[in-house]
């Protein structure tokens, strides 16, 4: 009996001890580079893997089917020696209470990314340190997914997340690496994805992404009307901030993310107001109108 119960608290531990934050698939792409020896993007393949999964990136304990889900694609431009140019696609999801489905929470590819890496080396998070951007922006992204799926299941649940992101891109900022500036010309960089994120400017974001989530998503099986209701306010929250930050980054992400699971939800199942929504989804998201145009009851 004391043996079996040994074996039993053994097994539990070790499943707590396994069972870290993210269940992460990253692949490494590397067709459109001429280099007769692929072992070197193989080994770096493997070697993300088992960082971003077996890394503890917080003091929380996740039981394994409370991972989040996640997958980054990194697309290898050009190589030489130990000099990497790439882009990174990185893209996470949630499941909806009581069904199997799994919704999309962020689908972003982001072009600036160039980092050095030697076959074998160590791969290891530093907080203190930034001495890898390889490194750095791996964990910057991971930080990033479980800050939004943290929004997604309490208000503002994130925000313990994105400070961590956030203090990877004050620590990259003399690094010289692409990306990570406040001053680029492009106003898609970590620094102000993590920025806007954390700024009570949009904050309308974060509550939406809680409202559409918990009260709305999650609720669908059980009341669908109401669920459908709630969903629709969030996209009024959307209308606010475009008022105030017209064409804002997060708006875009939200979107990129959704745009399909909106036009399913309201395309079945108890009527909305079809008119109104669609006024507010063109005013909001016109990148996207065509998706639009395709909902119907």
């Amino acid at each position: 009996m004391r043996n079996l119960l040994i074996f039993f608290f053994s097994f539990l531990f070790a499943n707590y001890i396994n069972a870290q934050e993210l269940n992460c698939t990253i692949t490494v792409n590397a067709d459109q580079v001429n280099q007769t020896n692929r072992q070197i993007f193989l080994t770096l393949e493997r070697a993300l893997n088992d960082f971003v999964n077996k890394s503890q990136w917080t003091n929380r304990i996740y039981k394994e089917n409370e991972r989040v889900n996640a997958r980054m694609f990194i697309t290898v431009t050009d190589y030489a020696s130990d000099r990497f140019s790439a882009n990174i696609q990185i893209q996470s999801s949630r499941p909806v209470f009581n069904t199997s489905y799994e919704s999309p929470i962020f689908n972003y590819k982001d072009n600036e990314f160039n980092f050095r890496y030697i076959e074998f080396e160590p791969l290891v998070y530093n907080p203190n340190v930034f001495d890898s951007n390889l490194v750095g922006v791996i964990s910057y992204y991971v930080y990033i997914i479980l800050g939004l799926d943290a929004d997604t299941f309490a208000l503002e649940g994130g925000t313990e997340f994105y400070k961590e992101a956030q203090q990877i891109v004050n620590q990259a900022q003399g690094s010289g690496s692409s990306g990570w500036s406040q001053t680029a010309s492009n106003n898609r960089t970590r620094f102000v994805l993590v920025d806007n994120l954390l700024s009570n400017t949009f904050r309308e974001y974060r509550i939406a992404m809680y409202n559409y989530h918990r009260k709305g998503l999650d609720i669908l099986g059980d009341n669908n009307s109401t669920g459908k209701q709630v969903i629709a306010g969030s996209m009024r929250l959307f209308e606010t901030l475009t008022q105030r930050r017209p064409n804002a980054f997060l708006i875009q992400t939200f979107f990129d993310a959704k745009s399909e699971e909106i036009q399913d939800i309201f395309s079945d199942g108890p009527k909305v107001d079809i008119v109104s929504l669609k006024e507010t989804l063109n005013k909001v998201a016109p990148f996207y109108s065509s998706t639009w145009d395709e909902i119907t009851y």
